[in-house]
């Protein structure tokens, strides 16, 4: 018995549905952080969460690093903290910390 391919409408219903869910869920935290705003909890979560996560992916990427590849971390990580203390700018430093790293694993590492 032949398998039935499914028509345009199914596949275009599937899609829609897909479409509307992806985007609830992308939603769904601004909208709860709108009745949120004015909350202790969240304003307490904005002032710590930052370096929290920051230490959490620190530790995840020196985790595996060993005596010979001990190089390459200690310096992208050097340069994001020196980058981040001069300028501020978390995505500047985490660039600048991830070309460093990368650099220098292609001559150390």
């Amino acid at each position: 018995m032949p398998e039935s391919v499914p028509g345009a409408g199914y596949v275009l219903a599937s899609l829609f549905v897909m479409f509307v869910v992806t985007v609830g869920l992308r939603a769904a935290p601004f909208a709860a952080l709108a009745f949120l705003r004015d909350s202790a909890v969240v304003k307490f979560l904005g002032t710590t969460m930052p370096a929290g996560v920051m230490v959490i992916l620190v530790m995840y990427t020196l985790r595996d690093t060993g005596a010979t590849t001990w190089l390459p971390a200690v310096i992208g990580l050097g340069a994001t903290v020196a980058v981040h203390l001069w300028r501020r700018n978390p995505a500047l430093s985490t660039v600048v910390g991830t070309a460093s790293y990368v650099v220098a694993g292609a001559l150390w590492g």
